[in-house]
């Protein structure tokens, strides 16, 4: 589908999706990133997660600068469930074919929307990613995602074993992520990691990474967790999910889910050194030959539920 059937006037048929909490001081440069978009999304759709602080007013006092741009702004309250259910809730209150996604302290470059999709249309893709650049402490460095997916890779393989897809970066067709029925706000980590997976497994989806820096990432204090062995878990539960998908895909599943098992625990080993936790990253190792074995015996998984919640 070429740009021009869903762009009229600057605008394109796109949603802005945005969870929020306690994002007072980011999310006016969150919005001002949509706003100055080459090509505008029809609506942004911003959902406050139970903050404590000034998150709605702040995004209500950018309504007028989108609205100036043609940008409708729609600011939904709920109670904290978490990025996930807020997300989930901006899914349903959108009404865009596309569907853009920007957390709250980050921000997209210019041409996001522009070059995503004209992508789509080269490809014919039904999800996208691209690079992006992490800011910390005013240095930007780039993140080369696309590395993890070169022409011709499998990207549900590739996805599985590496987490390359950023969700700042992704711009997905509403009808494919209401199929894949949204994120599962029950997993305490990587929520979006078992989506892309479930839509990248779904028949006939198209994907395309594209090695174009498009956003900024900020880092901040509550950007990394802490908690190594919530994420080491939780990542697990996501791969025991989804690895029988490597069927077809690959010619060594099992060997393919062995990696993915030593690259988590590798992960987990790597943030408990840079603590000083040295115990617990050796204690990683050991962990292995379990985890591989509790992911291979975990019974196949049900259809995936519709996790969207209803206004």
């Amino acid at each position: 589908m070429p740009p021009e059937n869903f762009v009229r006037a600057g605008v394109a048929d796109v949603s802005a999706i945005m969870p929020a909490w306690r994002a007072q001081a980011t999310i006016g440069r969150a919005l001002a990133s949509i706003a100055a978009q080459t090509i505008l999304p029809r609506e942004a759709i911003v959902v406050d997660d139970g903050s404590d602080d000034g998150t709605a007013k702040a995004a209500e006092a950018c309504g007028p600068r989108l609205a100036a741009a043609g940008i409708a702004l729609k600011v939904v309250r709920q109670p904290h469930l978490g990025p996930g259910a807020a997300r989930n809730r901006a899914i349903v209150e959108s009404s865009g074919a596309w569907l853009a996604f920007l957390d709250a302290d980050d921000e997209w470059l210019p041409a996001k929307i522009e070059r995503s999709l004209a992508v789509a249309a080269e490809s014919g893709a039904d999800i996208l990613s691209h690079n992006y650049l992490t800011v910390d402490g005013g240095r930007e460095t780039p993140a080369d995602c696309a590395r993890h997916c070169p022409p011709g890779a499998d990207p549900f393989t590739a996805q599985l074993l590496r987490g390359f897809i950023a969700t700042i970066t992704v711009m997905a067709r509403r009808d494919l992520v209401l199929r894949g029925g949204g994120f599962d706000s029950s997993l305490r980590s990587g929520q979006d990691y078992d989506l892309w997976l479930a839509l990248l497994a779904l028949p006939g989806t198209g994907f395309r990474v594209f090695p174009e820096a498009l956003a900024r990432y900020h880092i901040t204090a509550d950007s990394v967790s802490s908690r190594v062995g919530l994420r080491r878990e939780a990542a697990l539960a996501i791969l025991a999910r989804h690895w029988r998908c490597l069927r077809g895909r690959t010619r060594a599943p099992l060997g393919t889910a062995f990696l993915r098992v030593l690259i988590i625990h590798a992960q987990a080993a790597a943030m408990h050194t840079r603590r000083s936790e040295f115990r617990a990253a050796a204690g990683a190792a050991f962990r292995i030959p379990m985890s591989l074995l509790m992911t291979l015996a975990s019974p196949p998984p049900q259809v995936r539920p519709n996790y969207l919640i209803q206004p």
